[in-house]
């Protein structure tokens, strides 16, 4: 996956945007103001800050060498990819749950909002 298929992926969920808030060099995904998604995508090796479940970070990790805890993140609800250390479908896997976890924690008229959209 290169960079600029980590941002086309990251950008067609709905509602999904593309902030700098940071720096110049961070493309920070959001969907209704919240992140889901982070990376420097210039760096190499390219690597991806998401959002996951706990259980499922720790597992991750210790199932994949390219998976580490959420640099500059709550270890605990973040995870750091390195992109090709991984299969695309994985990776992309990976960004679809971090989106919908990000989601459920949305207010339910934004949810709805997002369902119409």
């Amino acid at each position: 996956m290169t960079p600029r298929e980590l941002r086309a992926f990251c950008l067609e969920f709905n509602a999904s945007v593309e902030e700098f808030p940071f720096n110049p060099e961070t493309s920070v995904f959001k969907v209704l103001g919240k992140v889901f998604a982070l990376s420097a995508l210039d760096a190499s090796p390219l690597k991806v800050s998401l959002k996951c479940e706990p259980e499922n970070a720790v597992r991750l990790r210790e199932q994949h060498a390219g998976v580490v805890p959420g640099w500059h993140l709550n270890k605990r609800h973040w995870n750091t990819v390195t992109v090709g250390a991984l299969p695309d479908q994985l990776v992309r896997e990976l960004i679809e749950d971090s989106y919908d976890l990000v989601v459920a924690g949305l207010p339910k008229a934004e949810r709805l909002r997002l369902d119409r959209g």
